[in-house]
């Protein structure tokens, strides 16, 4: 490509034709002699095969002097990326109340922590009518009687995902429980200590809570929490699932051991989940079948953007005065060339083919 401003002087070659005519004709010259067929016969000599050779070096000299006045270029695009992720935390309930089957996916019943794994892997890689969260470090902490930190802020999604897929309703009474304050506590605590790390520009700090429930054990109260988080910059996201009242849950009958399924009491604190919610800034959502989950977590999509910003730049090369890089090897600049050939030309016409008056 050629510098815009510059690259008229291109029709300048369009005289080379004529300079060309003009440095290679026929001259002739009078001469007395009485016959030149003995001349004819004796041999062309190689200064006669190559008294071409000043006038095309001039040629070409003035050739490459155009086009070194349209400062031919080559460019290098770089491209710089910038990004503000967010740094999210899943906060997943995995009591025994999870158990509730009122969830479907693809027509078939399922409890409602696989109902929540199912859309939160969307959440997080895409699928269906979300984009995935590909620049964000997403976290997980499962809770039932007590909260465990899974995995912590981190850009490997596909094994977030994986670690998520592998959670479970707890089956033991001694380890089961809501501690809801426990979770958020635990949240707080992973997401800010990334305000030391270097490896990446958050924008936002959020937290994601999914519980069927009511906080009935742990130490932490989950306002006390929610207000900790707050003054720390962490946003929380609370969601409701399932039904209020009454829910289908599987239970293993004691007299055939056989699973069967009950409709059983489950209450949503949704009063405590509301203010969480509000108290950071955050928003409270009620999910009571899959498709509303996903509508939930669409929204939550749209609220939290990250920002992700290319700036390109491109470094121009200057071919009249740079090395030509061509097929690997680098040729001396189009100016240089240029001059090279005329002094290579004036050498030429004043010793080997130096011309007597």
């Amino acid at each position: 490509m050629f510098h815009t401003a510059s690259s008229w002087f291109l029709l300048l070659l369009l005289l080379v034709p004529a300079l060309g005519w003009l440095l290679f004709r026929s001259r002739t010259t009078a001469i007395a002699f009485s016959s030149t067929e003995n001349l004819r016969k004796l041999p062309t000599t190689w200064k006669q095969r190559l008294r071409w050779l000043p006038p095309a070096m001039l040629l070409a000299a003035i050739m490459l002097m155009i086009v070194a006045l349209a400062r031919p270029q080559e460019g290098r695009k770089q491209t710089i990326s910038e990004s503000e992720g967010i740094a999210i935390e899943l906060l997943v309930d995995r009591s025994g109340s999870m158990q509730a089957m009122d969830f479907k996916i693809e027509g078939e019943h399922v409890d409602r922590l696989t109902a929540i794994k199912n859309v939160a892997g969307q959440f997080v890689n895409g699928g269906d009518k979300l984009d995935g969260r590909t620049s964000d470090l997403v976290g997980l902490i499962t809770f039932a009687g007590q909260a465990d930190g899974v995995t912590p802020p981190t850009l490997d999604h596909a094994f977030l995902v994986g670690q998520l897929n592998q959670s479970e309703i707890v089956t033991q009474q001694s380890e089961d429980g809501t501690a809801i304050g426990d979770a958020i506590g635990l949240a707080v605590e992973k997401l800010t200590s990334l305000e030391n790390s270097e490896t990446r520009n958050i924008k936002s700090k959020v937290a994601i809570l999914l519980t069927d429930g009511e906080n009935n054990a742990g130490d932490v109260d989950p306002i006390q929490a929610a207000e900790l988080a707050a003054t720390l910059g962490v946003k929380i996201y609370t969601i409701g699932v399932g039904t209020n009242g009454q829910a289908p849950v599987p239970v293993v009958d004691p007299f055939t051991g056989r699973k069967v399924v009950r409709w059983m009491e489950v209450k949503i604190d949704e009063q405590t989940l509301t203010k969480v919610a509000e108290v950071t800034g955050g928003k409270y959502f009620r999910a009571t079948d899959t498709e509303s989950l996903q509508n939930i977590y669409q929204e939550i999509d749209k609220l939290e953007k990250s920002r992700l910003e290319e700036k390109q730049y491109v470094d121009y090369r200057e071919w009249a005065i740079e090395p030509v890089h061509v097929a690997g090897f680098a040729l001396p600049p189009l100016a240089l060339l240029a001059l090279l050939l005329l002094v290579a030309r004036e050498l030429l016409i004043n010793t080997t083919f130096r011309q007597l008056g």
